[in-house]
């Protein structure tokens, strides 16, 4: 099965009734979050790689129009407008890596209307998911203030392919690894990890765990020191890295602290190394760890050189889903808005156009841009084709790093970030106010002319109740 299939039901039940209805006129979407999650200050754009493929690739054939016409339990034949339906549209977005706030149009599609309502529900969910990933592996970056941060999230991640996302996105917000060997692989990352506390409960004594490894793995060895007693986990592992001397050991050698007081671990465990003569072993920390728990062992002055993050990044625990609609914004050349209470979209297409410190616009599509505003929008699909070839993760990383110097630096902050907001132009706030006077014109037109007036019937009064 096709990924035309992956897609909500009610996609195809209403690109089938366009089709038969003849509205294949230009449609288009405005894919945006409303409001940033608690705790956010910003957005990091992702997910735009693997919408593009999607779209690159949609194809409705036989097979699809069957698997429509079985989740409706209709006969095919009632599916058959679909069938051999393509994305030809245009796709107008921002380049993964890139900062984006609330409010702010991600990603317009420019379709043909069934095409580009197809094309919601998977798009949505790669661009929404990814965006989630990539803030969050941000956070931790600037939480970590220069320590290296590495991807330990693949065996907690909602399926291998969304670790496999986790990697990619963690590479694009700078972290210096991965666990996941699949995406070291295909991405060229460097692929990191030492030993499961299962390694050290395998042989009768932890020093014979250690030296075990070291024997198979010849410089630099990372020894997992807490599966009894992290002090005499250090102690023996000291002993057994100071045993292999600098060239065996090579640099970059660690002990890796996984539970308890990691910070007070952390001091203990440097002294013991340092004491053994052991001052180019490093410390890395895992277990349960985020941008709040790293900011914090940061600030305390923990004596740690690496952070290995995994479940809580990898799923973003705190913000697991964003407010992320796909609306549409104009259709056939008439702008289009919604008007539900607290779910008010603005119509028409759209630019955002960036200012110095992030003091963004949000412009319609034509406009110039303001002193000093640079557009963020770039057209990557036109006829149904790419433009060009995608960015590499060092060009993602590079835009990621300059957007982030230009963010206010409260918007940066780990605890109570203030987020900038986004103002509408003059000409967007105009083009609202007339399509929302339209509506509200048609809707009480049409309201008045399905009232019927009661009727009422007078005459003589019958006799009074006795």
């Amino acid at each position: 099965m096709s990924d035309a299939t992956t897609t909500d039901l009610y996609e195809v039940t209403m690109a089938t009734s366009y089709l038969r209805e003849g509205m294949t006129g230009p449609a288009t979407f405005s894919l945006f979050v409303r409001d940033l999650p608690a705790g956010r200050g910003f957005l990091v754009a992702a997910g735009l790689e693997s919408a593009l493929d999607y779209l690159d690739g949609l194809h409705v054939g036989p097979d699809d129009v069957d698997a429509f016409a079985s989740a409706m339990r209709r006969p095919p034949r009632d599916l058959r407008p679909l069938l051999g339906l393509e994305f030809t549209g245009d796709v107008r977005a921002v380049p993964e890596g890139r900062i984006v706030l609330a409010g702010e149009p991600l990603l317009e599609v420019t379709a043909p209307l069934p095409q580009a309502q197809l094309a919601e529900t998977y798009v949505l969910n790669r661009i929404s998911h990814q965006t989630a990933i990539a803030s969050k592996a941000v956070r931790c970056v600037l939480a970590a203030a220069g320590h290296p941060v590495v991807d330990f999230s693949l065996r907690r991640t909602h399926g291998p392919e969304a670790g496999f996302q986790a990697a990619r996105l963690g590479a694009l917000a700078g972290f210096a690894g991965t666990s996941n060997v699949a995406a070291a692989t295909a991405l060229g990352l460097t692929a990191v990890g030492t030993m499961a506390h299962s390694f050290v409960e395998a042989f009768d004594t932890e020093e014979d765990a250690f030296r075990a490894f070291a024997r198979s793995h010849p410089g630099p060895v990372t020894l997992l020191v807490d599966t009894y007693d992290t002090e005499e986990g250090v102690r023996v592992a000291s002993r057994v890295l100071r045993d292999l001397g600098p060239a065996a050991r090579g640099p970059g050698s660690a002990v890796r602290l996984d539970s308890g007081d990691l910070g007070a671990l952390a001091v203990r465990a440097r002294s013991l190394l340092d004491d053994a003569g052991l001052p180019d072993v490093g410390i890395i920390a895992s277990g349960g760890l985020d941008e709040y728990a790293v900011d914090g062992l940061v600030r305390s002055g923990a004596p740690i050189d690496t952070y290995a993050v995994g479940t809580r990044v990898g799923v973003s625990a705190d913000a697991p889903y964003l407010d992320s609609a796909y609306k549409l914004v104009e259709y056939d050349g008439r702008p289009v808005m919604k008007l539900s209470s607290a779910k008010v979209t603005a119509p028409g297409s759209k630019q955002v156009f960036r200012r110095p410190g992030c003091a963004d616009v949000i412009a319609l599509a034509g406009e110039r841009p303001p002193d000093g505003g640079r557009p963020l929008l770039e057209t990557v699909m036109r006829d149904g084709r790419r433009t060009g070839p995608g960015p590499t993760l060092d060009q993602c990383r590079e835009r990621l790093t300059a957007d982030l110097e230009d963010l206010p630096p409260a918007a940066r902050r780990i605890r109570a970030p203030v987020a900038p907001r986004a103002v509408p132009s003059e000409r967007l706030g105009a083009l609202a106010a007339r399509v929302r006077r339209r509506i509200e014109e048609r809707t009480t037109a049409a309201s008045a002319r399905s009232t019927v007036p009661e009727r009422t019937v007078s005459g003589p009064r019958g006799p009074a109740p006795g």
